[in-house]
């Protein structure tokens, strides 16, 4: 039992004792006790006035003292205003770190046969370009949303899907037609995702050129500049073929549909490297190209039964102004679909699939009304968790130079960024002398691990529904509030207990119950204590940033007690024993909580 909850239990039967009243123990109030005042854990004590009919000050002594004389764990207590702040006995904390020692996996709830199924939607990325910076944050978190939401006791299915269709393909497939001279990822040395890409980038270059020369045209047969560019928009030659690329494509075109899956396979593979990489991967992943037509046909029905309007020019609209929406388009006038129509054609191919209890996408917080009216419309349509969707929302990636635009080919690519990273802190590494005795083998994967930790922490401690701003030099820091700090301390805990085991000092399963536990040690262990509840705030309110910080203030914590105390040279064997438990623990816990953020930690740097 939590000592949260032995003290709630405990203080039912002191307000019974004490004013003859029965209360619930969600109605009690216990915190950290504030750190400028003694205390461990504070009980708020105003809600319990209408019962002791006294002032704050006297209601708080008398619940006090009586556990003090009936609670052993309670040592003491004092008094601030309306705050009962309690002091638990020593041999609490000892049986709370033994406990936090027994399990391997502390923290974490197993799921079981009976859990709810919970289905993650995040990377979404288009077939014509790369991986890039925002890519990153969004598989990053939702990874670790992954992580978080399962060790909370759910059944996971995490799931991608993929843009495989639509103009900005053609736009990449037209270009290599053009200019690509049968070009491929093997003979140019280049990943399919980034090659695919060039030619995306090509397109639009070749397109503004046109665009600019039919302006000057329309101009000089005296068209104003804003009716001749948007005159060059609608007639240029390169978007008219793509457009009509576009239509092959829907009519099963044999060379089109050739020439799409060749180069959209090159894309994948270059995706599959990128996410090794990243270290995220997905159960299942879906494909817009395969799920628009269930879409169109979910449409069909609801417009069968009522539920949808077709207006004059043939275009099928949602009305949702009884919802305070507007109207929403479904299909288009020539029965061509939208974005909605593909997410409810995904949605119902992943119900057939799962039989899922929640559903969350991890999706850019501008698609915060697509994501209200895709609710809508699926619960509309039947399906009983639409109502209940979770659009876990984040903001934009931001650059000391500015915003990414991939058509203009000035987006901070997935793979370069890993790359920079990772001989970022090699080099870091290197100057800080912290790859002594190390083979070039061990000091690239201890580079690879600090450097995806750096990128990977950076990214997820921050609050995710705020814009950031993205400083890679600021990330691989040893010192602060970064991912290299924590490692590092993880693998200075690891080095000491390695030490320990070479000295035959054994860390036995219970300690001494008369062990002298000192102040530092206690916030220690309370705070080890914490990863737990710390777990399931992170999981109800969707916040891998949550873990992030305990991590940080966890080895902060560890870091001062380290400087304060010594360990491996204590000279009592009960405190050295306690200190090395407190050690591997601390370890354990770190480990646990970057393993839920996908950050891993390296045994020695």
């Amino acid at each position: 039992m939590k000592i949260e909850e032995h003290l709630s239990a405990s203080l039912v039967v002191a307000l019974k004792s004490l004013y003859g009243a029965t209360i619930e123990e969600k109605q009690i109030q216990l915190q950290k006790t504030r750190p400028e005042f003694e205390g461990h854990l504070t009980l708020v004590v105003f809600p319990f006035l209408r019962l002791s009919h006294k002032k704050p000050e006297e209601t708080a002594l008398e619940i006090g003292n009586w556990l003090v004389e009936n609670d052993d764990a309670i040592e003491k207590f004092n008094v601030i205003n309306g705050y009962l702040n309690l002091c638990l006995t020593p041999h609490i904390w000892v049986n709370m770190l033994e406990k936090i020692h027994a399990d391997e996996t502390y923290g974490i709830t197993k799921a079981t046969e009976t859990s709810p199924l919970v289905m993650i939607e995040y990377s979404s990325p288009n077939t014509n370009k790369p991986l890039h910076l925002g890519h990153i944050r969004n598989n990053l978190l939702g990874w670790a949303l992954s992580n978080i939401i399962a060790a909370n006791g759910n059944k996971i299915i995490r799931t991608n899907i993929v843009n495989d269709r639509g103009i900005h393909i053609c736009k990449s497939m037209l270009a290599w037609q053009k200019w690509g001279k049968g070009i491929t990822p093997e003979t140019s040395g280049k990943k399919g995702d980034h090659l695919v890409g060039d030619f995306y980038v090509a397109f639009d270059k070749h397109f503004r050129a046109e665009v600019k020369a039919l302006t000057e045209q329309y101009k000089a047969e005296g068209l104003s500049d804003d009716d001749a560019k948007a005159k060059a928009e609608q007639e240029s030659p390169l978007m008219k073929e793509a457009h009509e690329m576009l239509v092959k494509w829907e009519n099963n075109d044999k060379e089109v549909r050739d020439l799409w899956n060749m180069m959209n396979d090159w894309v994948y593979a270059g995706f599959d490297q990128t996410y090794k990489a990243l270290g995220v991967s997905f159960d299942k992943i879906y494909y817009e190209s395969q799920t628009y037509l269930a879409g169109k046909s979910e449409v069909e029905k609801g417009l069968n039964e009522g539920l949808f309007v077709r207006h004059e020019d043939g275009s099928v609209w949602a009305d949702l102004k009884p919802e305070g929406l507007d109207e929403k388009l479904l299909l288009r006038k020539d029965g061509t679909s939208v974005y909605m129509t593909q997410d409810i054609g995904t949605a119902k191919l992943r119900f057939k699939d799962y039989p899922i209890d929640k559903m969350v996408y991890v999706v850019g917080n501008e698609q915060e009304y697509h994501f209200k009216v895709l609710s809508i419309l699926l619960d509309k349509l039947g399906f009983k968790w639409g109502k209940d969707l979770v659009h876990f929302s984040y903001g934009m990636v931001e650059l000391p130079n500015g915003k990414m635009k991939s058509r203009e080919g000035t987006v901070v690519d997935a793979d370069d960024l890993i790359e920079e990273m990772k001989k970022t802190a090699r080099q870091t590494s290197e100057e800080l002398g912290k790859f002594q005795d190390m083979s070039n083998e061990e000091k690239d994967e201890i580079a690879r691990i600090v450097g995806m930790g750096a990128l990977k922490y950076f990214l997820l401690k921050v609050d995710a529904k705020k814009n950031m701003m993205f400083n890679p030099e600021e990330s691989i820091d040893f010192n602060g509030n970064t991912g290299p700090f924590i490692q590092y301390t993880y693998a200075r805990i690891r080095s000491i207990l390695r030490k320990a085991e070479e000295e035959k000092i054994t860390i036995p399963p219970t300690l001494p119950q008369d062990v002298t536990v000192s102040e530092k040690e206690q916030n220690l262990i309370q705070h080890l204590a914490e990863f737990k509840s710390t777990v399931q705030q992170a999981g109800a309110k969707y916040s891998p940033s949550t873990i992030a910080n305990y991590c940080y203030d966890l080895v902060k914590e560890y870091n001062q007690f380290y400087h304060d105390y010594s360990i491996l040279h204590e000279t009592n064997t009960a405190s050295k024993q306690l200190r090395l438990m407190l050690s591997m623990n601390v370890a354990k816990v770190i480990r646990l909580g970057m393993g839920l953020l996908g950050i891993e930690v390296p045994e020695r740097m």
